[in-house]
């Protein structure tokens, strides 16, 4: 769509960004600790075309407890309604109810008269399911997880001009492993996919996001520095300092009460723990590794992950210093999304 057809949203959202696997749930539970604002996890709305009445079907389909549409994964949702039908959990998760969603909805393709399928008319109904939530909570502001949609941050930064982003990123290395290992149902399936893949997510927002609006922390020191990395992130934010971001797993969370399914939600119910920081260096082999190093060995060293070996850089040159360690791992025990 043209950018002159985009129509700038007056809210001022919390907009969440990250590879899968980089802890950008744990992110969104923690920010949505503070009394000020109401972060809810990702809603996926690129997919279907016809977003609006597509919705309103996947409703009325739930509604009736159709056997097309049981379940929240692939195996068990017909394919013809899976995006619907993910985006309706998504929106549950979220703690917006299905008649909530329809009203929404229904009100939305009303008031545009279109079927919510160019980006702004999709992006107005998160605006509208954010702003439900925020009056439902009383809080200042909302929030979500674009997760990997951040690397169109330049798109989303001019239709939300009041939004803060905030971009989490994590050892690619241990991203992969998690990846390979924990979901290699959906995940990605060889670690040359994971390197390209990392490597795109975490090099492309910092060069076309607003700096005064844009923001970048590692998920190593969050959970090793965790105050001292709230506290810059409220501050970006413009928000005072809140001891209960600290406390996320005593508070009550939308995605605790209906996780469906949620790879992540009951890790992120835990405290804050570094475990599975440096868990590459088990869960890879040394040439898998190399490889990844290989190909995105310069967004690592820039991110400040020290590398195992001399590896080349994905220009073909040399980077890295010989390490055998991982930054921020303390060697505590646990598990980590």
């Amino acid at each position: 769509m043209p950018e002159s057809s985009y129509r700038p949203l007056s809210s001022d959202p919390v907009l969440l960004g990250g590879e899968n696997r980089s802890g950008t749930t744990l992110l969104s539970v923690l920010l949505d600790s503070h009394p000020a604002l109401v972060v809810g996890p990702e809603i996926d709305f690129p997919e279907p075309p016809d977003l609006g009445p597509h919705i309103l079907e996947v409703c009325d389909l739930l509604d009736h407890a159709d056997p097309r549409v049981t379940g929240t994964t692939k195996d068990t949702i017909d394919p013809r309604w899976f995006d619907g039908t993910h985006f309706v959990v998504q929106c549950e998760r979220s703690g917006v109810e299905r008649p909530e969603l329809r009203a929404l909805v229904t009100g939305l393709m009303t008031e545009l008269g279109t079927d919510l399928s160019e980006l702004a008319d999709r992006c107005r109904l998160i605006d509208a399911i954010g702003e439900f939530r925020r009056g439902q909570t009383g809080t200042d502001r909302w929030g979500l997880k674009l997760q990997r949609k951040i690397q169109d941050i330049g798109t989303y930064a001019r239709i939300w001009p009041r939004a803060h982003f905030i971009h989490i990123v994590r050892d690619g290395r241990d991203l992969a492993a998690s990846h390979l290992k924990t979901v290699p149902d959906w995940g990605y399936r060889t670690v040359a996919e994971a390197a390209h893949g990392w490597r795109e997510v975490v090099n492309r927002p910092r060069r076309d996001a607003p700096a005064d609006r844009y923001l970048e922390v590692r998920y190593e020191d969050l959970v090793t520095h965790p105050r001292e990395t709230a506290a810059r992130m409220l501050d970006h934010l413009g928000l005072p300092w809140d001891e209960e971001v600290l406390r996320h797993a005593e508070h009550e969370h939308a995605l605790f009460n209906k996780p469906w399914g949620h790879p992540a939600a009951e890790a992120a119910g835990k405290p804050l723990y570094t475990g599975r920081n440096g868990r590459y260096l088990t869960d890879l082999t040394p040439g898998e590794i190399e490889e990844f190093e290989r190909i995105a060995g310069v967004e690592l060293l820039r991110l400040g992950y020290a590398l195992t070996s001399t590896a080349p850089d994905s220009t073909g040159g040399t980077a890295g210093i010989r390490d055998t360690g991982n930054t921020g791992n303390t060697g505590s025990t646990g598990s980590t999304r």
